[in-house]
């Protein structure tokens, strides 16, 4: 006895020795209506596995929240985010760098492709031009020499900068920044008991 009911050896007995039956059948040949036979065994057999791992699931599913595993989570009731976005093959790494605060750490790729976001507020902080050429070519330097690797990781597509634009971009958003100049400043009037006191000039 066995759930609940007589195990009925003989008749399994038979379904597996027809089945044997029947593959052999398919093996040689076997005519079409023992394939067909056959084939809705396996689909048969295909759709149970199914429910039974959709019904697993489930269950699992149910268990977890009844148990509370699925309270508190993070993003419970808010957006994911980055959903919508394009898809980006690195959104792991920057997404570890991001959480954790990583800086300095990392494929060279990565690293690259976030101080190429991060280069133009870099180089306004500059006040020489010599800064700023200095630290575009310490860049291009490093993105030739990332490409040059053959130790696998990421693709680097961070594309050069071109020093003489980038340098004059640099001046153009400093000439946009500065304070307009005034003029000289109107001679201001004296009060009365300054003309009396200076004199008339």
């Amino acid at each position: 006895m066995r759930g609940g009911g007589p195990v009925d050896h003989e008749g399994s007995k038979r379904r597996l020795e027809r089945a044997a039956e029947l593959r052999a059948g398919r093996s040689t040949g076997g005519n079409a209506q023992e394939r067909a036979e056959l084939d809705a065994d396996d689909a048969l057999r295909e759709k149970r596995r199914k429910v039974n791992e959709a019904a697993r699931a489930d269950y699992l599913v149910r268990e977890a929240m009844a148990q509370g595993k699925f309270d508190n989570l993070k993003y419970a009731g808010k957006p994911i985010p980055g959903l919508g976005k394009g898809y980006d093959p690195d959104w792991w790494v920057k997404g570890l760098i991001q959480r954790e605060q990583i800086s300095g750490l990392g494929p060279p790729a990565i690293l690259l492709r976030l101080e190429d976001a991060e280069l133009e507020s870099k180089l306004d902080q500059f006040l020489m031009e010599k800064q700023v050429r200095e630290t575009l070519e310490d860049f291009n330097k490093r993105v030739i020499e990332a490409r040059r690797q053959l130790q696998g990781g990421p693709p680097v597509i961070t594309k050069l900068r071109d020093v003489e634009l980038g340098v004059q971009r640099w001046r153009d958003r400093r000439a946009a920044a500065a304070p307009p100049e005034t003029g000289p400043e109107p001679p201001s009037k004296r009060s009365w008991w300054q003309r009396l006191w200076n004199g008339p000039n």
